[in-house]
């Protein structure tokens, strides 16, 4: 089945781009980034910058935008049964170059898996003046780190963010 990634959640003031692979089912149905129970990237991200949790989609969004941090998916489209991006088929990219011409303030791009840092390197080449790092997916199926380990390497995102805020 042919899917589509969601709009990006990404203004002038984004600093830090997180980007997955491609929205899951449950993602899609909602229009929301992260949407399934299941996946910790929300609770991961209000732990990092030590905010309280909050199952509000508002909520989450503006915890990103208080920290210059963007979401977005690395494919454009794909075709893919279910959410797993193990059976991804005829992916297309989204347009990189592009996007940091129209966000010029983009200067660290995180990839939500290995998964999305793989179809970015296929498909495109790094932004010069990017710093690019590959984090462990937040996916629930993503079992073969604790949730613990994750938070300390998802930490680096926190760090960035705050020290960009204090520059300010």
């Amino acid at each position: 089945m042919l899917k589509k990634a969601l709009h990006p959640l990404i203004d002038n003031s984004t600093v830090i781009l997180i980007m997955g692979t491609m929205a899951g089912e449950q993602s899609i149905a909602k229009q929301e980034y992260y949407a399934n129970k299941g996946n910790l990237f929300w609770k991961i991200m209000f732990s990092i910058f030590e905010e309280e949790f909050s199952t509000s989609y508002e909520d989450r969004k503006a915890l990103v935008k208080k920290y210059n941090i963007g979401l977005w998916n690395v494919l454009q489209s794909c075709k893919r049964e279910g959410s797993s991006d193990a059976s991804i088929t005829e992916e297309t990219l989204n347009d990189f170059e592009s996007l940091h011409k129209q966000f010029p303030n983009i200067k660290y791009v995180f990839f939500e898996s290995k998964a999305a840092a793989k179809y970015f390197q296929k498909h495109t080449v790094p932004q010069e003046g990017i710093i690019y790092t590959t984090l462990p997916s937040t996916s629930g199926l993503n079992a073969g780190l604790s949730t613990e380990e994750k938070k300390m390497q998802w930490n680096a995102v926190s760090q960035i963010a705050l020290s960009k805020k204090l520059q300010k």
